[in-house]
């Protein structure tokens, strides 16, 4: 090859590069800019597709009842989401702004007042004493008692703070999550082309399997966990506002955050439990006492019937999804963060299984027909 021949094709060469990397350099850009411009609804919109995926047999079964009327269908339930989890979440989430606040301006004010602990509390477990002996003091000098414990109160408190502050904007965010979900199920068959679509892109013939797979593991995870985790934590809000506990949505945001990590809401309610038999009437008492104890055991009826057959996903990924996305995006985050994790973890295990372990239904891998895994809706 001659020098001219050799120089000429490193022009070539360099000139084809060069125009390869503005071209990635631009698209590059323009996928940034997009991604910045609709960062703040990618949460929300996440949490729409989330719940229209939840919701969609109901709405089926509700669009026959209608005779197919898909947009009045989507409409009702829309109306019948927003009355049973914002109505609920807008008296939690005031009680929780006026208790953050009420509890700051009397720890300021020096007028908080602790009553004496009951001597039965020395006789508890592991922790009888030490708490005995924190709380008789906190009776008698509550700024010393604070005092050996500011670091632990500081960081609470910013929590306690953050969580109040956010509470308007999560509800927010619910409301226009509801309201993207409504509009997707009145576009249901267009987003379930459009999703198969996708998995055909992404996987070629695993694609529908997939498809599959994420359906049911959303549905799965936000009925069977997420649902009743929010009902869970309603509920006993509820009952916190009837018997008229202080913060009754603090505590109903603690027992949420609490039920969707898998610790349950018993750590919450059996101390407000206490609380109650020693501020109440004996009835009041008693009717709180069974109410809290039908709360507590009713994720053990729910699970069953609403997490399905055949989507397994461990505890601990449940558990980083929830606390990883309300650190990150607050309230609703913590909805959105255990099914996305859950949902990755079960896509991890179909690429590394070829499609064939999480298939719905099928508890051990088998012979790889990825265009016929569709398994059953959960």
């Amino acid at each position: 090859m001659s020098t001219s021949e050799q120089l000429s094709g490193d022009q070539v060469f360099m000139s084809r590069a060069v125009e390869a990397t503005i071209r990635i350099g631009l698209l590059v850009m323009l996928a940034t800019w997009c991604f910045q411009i609709v960062q703040p609804f990618i949460v929300p919109v996440f949490w729409g597709v989330i719940i229209a995926v939840a919701v969609y047999p109901a709405y089926r079964k509700l669009e026959a009842v209608l005779n197919g009327r898909r947009g009045l269908s989507a409409t009702l339930v829309t109306l019948m989401l927003l009355i049973v989890l914002v109505v609920p979440s807008v008296m939690l989430a005031d009680t929780l702004v006026s208790g953050v606040q009420g509890l700051a301006d009397e720890v300021q004010s020096g007028t908080l007042k602790v009553p004496p602990p009951p001597e039965s509390v020395r006789t508890w477990p592991f922790i009888g004493e030490p708490l005995q002996a924190f709380w008789q003091t906190a009776s008698q000098n509550l700024a010393s008692a604070l005092g050996s414990v500011a670091p632990q109160l500081k960081a609470f408190g910013g929590w306690l703070l953050s969580a109040a502050a956010g509470a308007g904007l999560g509800i927010l965010q619910f409301v226009v999550a509801i309201i993207i979900a409504g509009v997707l199920l009145a576009q249901a068959a267009a987003g379930d082309r459009a999703a198969q679509a996708i998995g055909r892109r992404l996987a070629g013939d695993q694609g529908a399997g997939f498809v599959e797979v994420a359906e049911a593991t959303v549905r799965s995870v936000a009925r069977g966990i997420l649902g009743v985790a929010l009902i869970q934590s309603l509920l006993a809000g509820i009952g916190f506002l009837v018997v008229g506990v202080p913060g009754a949505g603090l505590w109903a945001l603690v027992a949420l955050l609490l039920s969707v990590i898998q610790i349950g809401i018993i750590p919450i309610v059996l101390p407000i439990v206490i609380y109650v038999f020693y501020t109440a009437d004996t009835v009041t008492a008693v009717v709180f006492l069974v109410w809290s104890i039908v709360v507590s055991a009713l994720d053990n009826v729910l699970k069953p019937i609403l997490l399905g057959r055949g989507v397994k996903v461990p505890m601990v990924v449940i558990f980083v999804g929830a606390i990883g996305g309300f650190i990150t995006s607050g309230i609703i985050g913590l909805f959105v963060g255990a099914v996305i994790l859950a949902l990755g973890y079960k896509l991890f295990l179909a690429w590394l299984y070829g499609g064939e372990e999480p298939i719905p239904g099928q508890s051990e891998p088998g012979p790889t027909k990825p265009a016929q895994a569709t398994g059953g809706r959960a």
